[in-house]
C-alpha cells in the first residue's frame, strides 16, 4: 500500500536540514510495490528534479545503500542497518518475541506487535503461522492505523490533542468494501475500544483478513504498543477470534509487565 508521492518538504524547523530529508524520501521511495526504480521513477516519487534525485541516489550508491545496475537502482543490504539500529535500541521487540511466539503455538495463528508512527502503524515484531495477506508483512511494515486493528487499539490511548493531531493529517478511504473511513465513526469506535480493552477488524484492511488487538502499556499506563492475533476467514481451520480474546488478553498483560521490570 504505498503512497502516490513521499513527502520531502514538511514544515521546516531552525535545525532542518534539506539534504537530509530529501535523502530519506529518495530511500523512502522503494517499497515491496517497487523494489526496483528508474531515475525518472525516483524523481516523480518523492517530487524531486531529475538532477537532485540524481545526485541523491548516486550518493547513496556510494555509501552503500543504494544498488545501481545501469538502469534501474534498488536498495541495498546495507539499508538494514537503519532499521535494525532502532531495534537493537529498544527492548519491546525482544521481550515480545517469546511471548507472541507462545501465543502464536497455543491459537495456532499469526501474532505481531506494532507501534504508531505518525499515521501509520509499523510492525516491529511477528510470528507468523501462514501468509494471511496478498502482500507480506514483516518488521517494517506499515499499515494505515484507522483500518487495522493495532492501529485502533493505539489510536484510542492517544490524548484527545494527539486524536484530534491525528485525524487533520491521516488520509481516510476504503480500502475495501467494509472499511470504516468516517471520522465521526472511527471517534465512536475508538471510544469503544477504550472501554472494552480490545477490538476486533473484521476485513477492513483486506478482504479476508480478521484481527483482534489489545494494548501494551508501560508504568504510567500509556499505550506504547498493540499485540494482535490475525487470521484468514478463508481458512477453514480458522476459528472465531473472540475465543482467543483471554489468551490475547493474558499476553498484552504479560508483556505491559516486561515493560515494566525492565524500566521502561
Amino acid at each position: 500500500m504505498a503512497a502516490q508521492g513521499i513527502p520531502t518538504t514538511p514544515e521546516p524547523g531552525d535545525g532542518y536540514v534539506q539534504s537530509l530529508a530529501r535523502g530519506l524520501a529518495v530511500l523512502r521511495a522503494f517499497d515491496s510495490e517497487h523494489p526496483e526504480l528508474s531515475l525518472s521513477d525516483v524523481g516523480r516519487r518523492t517530487g524531486l528534479t531529475r538532477a537532485t534525485a540524481r545526485r541523491l541516489l548516486l550518493t547513496l550508491v556510494e555509501l552503500g545503500y543504494v544498488r545501481f545496475d545501469g538502469k534501474l537502482f534498488s536498495l541495498a543490504p546495507a539499508v538494514l542497518e537503519l532499521g535494525y539500529a532502532y531495534l537493537s535500541s529498544q527492548r519491546l521487540p525482544e521481550l515480545a518475541r517469546p511471548r507472541l511466539e507462545d501465543l502464536s503455538a497455543r491459537l495456532l495463528e499469526s501474532t505481531s506487535l506494532a507501534v504508531l508512527d505518525g499515521t501509520d502503524i509499523v510492525y516491529v515484531a511477528r510470528v507468523a503461522r501462514r501468509r494471511i495477506m496478498t502482500v507480506d508483512i514483516h518488521v517494517g511494515t506499515r499499515f494505515p492505523a484507522y483500518a487495522t486493528s493495532m492501529g485502533r487499539v493505539l489510536l484510542a490511548g492517544l490524548t484527545p490533542a494527539e486524536l484530534d493531531d491525528y485525524f487533520r493529517t491521516a488520509a481516510l478511504s476504503a480500502l475495501t468494501v467494509q472499511t470504516i473511513h468516517d471520522e465521526s465513526a472511527l471517534r465512536e469506535l475508538l471510544d469503544q475500544v477504550r472501554r472494552d480493552g480490545y477490538v476486533i477488524v473484521d476485513q477492513e484492511l483486506e478482504p479476508g483478513l480478521r484481527s483482534m488487538a489489545a494494548p501494551v502499556v508501560d508504568a504510567a499506563g500509556r499505550t506504547v504498543a498493540a499485540v494482535n492475533v490475525s487470521t484468514n476467514v478463508a481458512d477453514p481451520a480458522a476459528g472465531d477470534l473472540i475465543n482467543s480474546l483471554a489468551a490475547l488478553r493474558a499476553t498484552a498483560a504479560a508483556l505491559s509487565t516486561d515493560l515494566r521490570v525492565a524500566g521502561h
